[in-house]
């Protein structure tokens, strides 16, 4: 299968470059697999089809403000870094722009010293590992100097941190937005909930390689990006007694379905765990845990494309997408949304 086949023709003009006021007022596609038929609605009407024993599961990462500019010490170049994992309470993995310029031993000064980061090596593919200084509590420092890292082909400015995060966010750790989940407000939610649909919370902290093109043609030989994710038991229990009752499991992004996947043993039960996934889905790949996915519209020739594609067929998803362009759908992560029915 080549990565040329996942192709689509996508006008720049519409890439939302900016959040609606109303989340849940964005549009929503829904497309079911059996009929092949879709209709276009409203976010907020994704209630119509859900009912009282589904489980919605929603990615409740946070996401850091993990873009930093500052200054090489002694130079006064300018220099920036993305955080991208966490090794220790002051160690990172970054990003470091220009890389070049930036060697073991070089310090990098943020908000006129009050946080430097000091190069401590160049892993393989270029990242650095720096260790942080600073006085005080580092969190509150980068939510004071830090900026969102806001996906490349977004080029307005994000007035308000908040609108790139979903409102149930909460454990920090994320370069990017689990994108699907941005469209809920705490009023639609509730409603979701008192209509009898269970929700569950897994984690996964989406990385940098969300962004990165499949530069392979055969998609055989892409190299997915590692990511960790947190099952908790409580949660796994919901999820997996909402499906020995006959609930269908609407996964909220590729995020969750990621690492649903990943968790689920071979009968679709989730296995309550921690770790590391480099799950890889495309078509030909057997899902055992999620049934329908509500997600946004992605990037053309992206592993998240073929994650769809899977799940309800090329041929559909490509189909969907058009249709999405020629009705001018809003794209990306700040754009609208799909909902993919297997069951009905």
């Amino acid at each position: 299968m080549k990565t040329s086949d996942f192709y689509f023709d996508l006008p720049e003009e519409l890439i939302a470059q900016e959040p609606l006021a109303d989340r849940a007022s964005s549009r929503l596609l829904v497309v079911e697999k059996e009929t092949g038929k879709w209709h276009h609605k409203h976010f907020r009407d994704i209630k119509e089809y859900l009912r009282a024993g589904d489980c919605l599961v929603i990615n409740d990462t946070r996401v850091l403000p993990a873009r930093l500019y500052g200054e090489r010490v002694g130079t006064g170049a300018g220099m920036e870094i993305l955080l991208l994992i966490r090794k220790d309470m002051d160690t990172w993995e970054v990003l470091v722009r220009p890389g070049k310029k930036a060697k073991p031993g070089d310090k990098i000064s943020f908000g006129n010293g009050k946080l430097v980061a000091e190069i401590l090596e160049v892993i393989e593919g270029g990242n650095r590992i720096i260790r942080f200084s600073y006085e005080g509590v580092f969190e509150s420092i980068l939510d004071e100097l830090g900026e969102m890292p806001l996906p490349p082909y977004i080029t307005h400015h994000l007035e308000d941190k908040e609108r790139y995060q979903t409102v149930y966010a909460k454990h920090e750790g994320s370069a990017a937005a689990p994108t699907a989940g941005l469209h809920f407000t705490p009023e639609l939610l509730k409603e979701i909930e008192e209509m009898g649909v269970k929700i569950a919370h897994v984690t996964l902290h989406v990385g940098l390689g969300t962004f990165r093109p499949v530069k392979a043609e055969n998609i055989l030989e892409h190299e997915m990006h590692s990511e960790y994710y947190v099952v908790e038991q409580d949660q796994a229990n919901l999820i997996n007694e909402a499906k020995k009752n006959g609930g269908r499991i609407f996964s909220v992004g590729t995020t969750s379905t990621r690492t649903l996947e990943s968790v689920a043993d071979e009968n679709g039960m989730i296995q309550a765990k921690s770790g590391w996934t480099q799950i890889f889905i495309y078509p030909g790949y057997q899902f055992k845990a999620v049934d329908c996915l509500i997600t946004n519209f992605h990037l053309p020739e992206s592993t998240l494309i073929m994650l769809v594609s899977a799940l309800v067929g090329k041929d559909l998803t490509m189909a969907a997408y058009a249709e999405a362009v020629k009705e001018q759908y809003r794209f990306f992560s700040f754009g609208d949304a799909c909902l993919f029915l297997t069951k009905p």
